[in-house]
């Protein structure tokens, strides 16, 4: 049984909680473009804080190397401006600048830490308890008094901030972490089917993962797509999305995914619905397009009409609906009609 946070007095105490800020950058600016994991996490953050705990704030954007990697600065300043209060942030994981600023947290006071990524340890492949000795561990974990693991989208890697402060620090699920667990648990034990994924967004090396995971356990019956998660499995079924958005696929590293997406269309034949048509930007107007209007030199902003249809009729017998991640791009509002019809419907639906 996974200990939460309300099994835990933070009062006075150093909380090391590990989130999930990876978003979206621009990857020649790297000006952060969405906020809705920072905004997720400032539930837990925010908690903590009032519980009177001085928190310290561990994440990742991106790996080294990336078009999407940054420091943390934006984030933390993001984070100030949803909670509106003061977040403090410090260039450094390992360093006195780090190990200082962590001593002189007050009650109630929130620092967010570099990226995690930026050291060469964070995802080296070691055992869980390797990972308690490397050098974030070492020097982190002394001055805390326990660890809060908060960021469910990155818990299956075993890297450095996941999973090494668990073998030496008492443990306990942030509120995001509870809810996702408790979710999946929902999902494990519901006998009746069908059990309905929707995924799409961004974050396609997740949404993969959770194909893959849900197909091969047998717990998912059909997977909706959308975002680039429905862009990547079109391009690995061998359709010509556009010089645009394969652009995209190809800055953000996603193309060396396209094998692994290949080999789950193959092997889950008629399991992974994607979109038979399309709502692109014209001149920053909504357009419609059908899969024969393919390759498009004009951004993919949101699943059609047609496809709005067909997923909502998948969605209308589900017993259990799982979402992660919107169908377009839901930030404009000429592309928030895809996500607001697939979510609305699965609410109605019987699960």
């Amino acid at each position: 049984m996974y200990k939460t946070m309300d099994d835990f007095d933070f009062n006075n105490k150093t909380a090391i909680v590990r989130v999930d800020f990876n978003s979206t950058v621009d990857p020649t600016t790297k000006r952060l473009l969405d906020d809705e994991r920072i905004r997720l996490h400032s539930i837990t953050i925010k908690e903590l804080a009032a519980k009177g705990a001085k928190v310290v704030v561990l994440a990742h954007q991106g790996r080294l190397g990336d078009p999407d990697y940054t420091t943390l600065e934006q984030h933390a300043k993001r984070l100030s401006e949803i909670l509106k209060s003061n977040v403090k942030y410090v260039n450094d994981l390992l360093g006195e600048k780090a190990v200082n600023a962590v001593k002189s947290l007050k009650q109630g006071e929130i620092l967010v830490l570099e990226n995690v990524r930026s050291l060469s340890e964070e995802t080296a492949k070691k055992t869980i308890e390797e990972q308690s000795k490397t050098n974030l561990v070492k020097t982190l974990a002394p001055l805390g008094d326990v660890f809060v693991i908060d960021a469910f989208a990155a818990a299956h890697r075993a890297h450095a901030s996941v999973v090494g402060f668990t073998v030496v620090m008492p443990t306990v699920l942030g509120r995001i972490m509870e809810k996702e667990i408790n979710a999946l648990e929902k999902i494990r034990s519901v006998e009746n089917r069908p059990i309905v994924y929707i995924l799409g967004g961004s974050k396609v090396k997740e949404g993969i993962e959770i194909t893959e995971y849900v197909l091969s356990n047998d717990r998912a019956d059909q997977i909706l797509t959308g975002g680039l998660v429905a862009q990547l499995f079109l391009t690995a079924k061998g359709l010509d999305i556009g010089e645009v958005n394969k652009r995209t696929l190809t800055d953000k590293g996603l193309l060396e995914l396209v094998p692994k997406a290949k080999t789950i269309l193959d092997k889950y034949d008629g399991k992974v619905l994607l979109p038979v048509d399309f709502a692109v930007d014209s001149n920053g107007k909504r357009k419609e397009i059908q899969m024969i209007n393919l390759p498009t030199e004009l951004e993919i902003c949101d699943i059609g009409e047609k496809t709005m249809e067909m997923y909502k009729k998948s969605l209308q017998n589900a017993k259990a609906v799982l979402m992660h991640g919107p169908m377009g791009v839901y930030e404009k509002d000429d592309f928030i009609k895809g996500t607001k019809a697939v979510f609305e419907e699965a609410i109605r639906s019987k699960a």
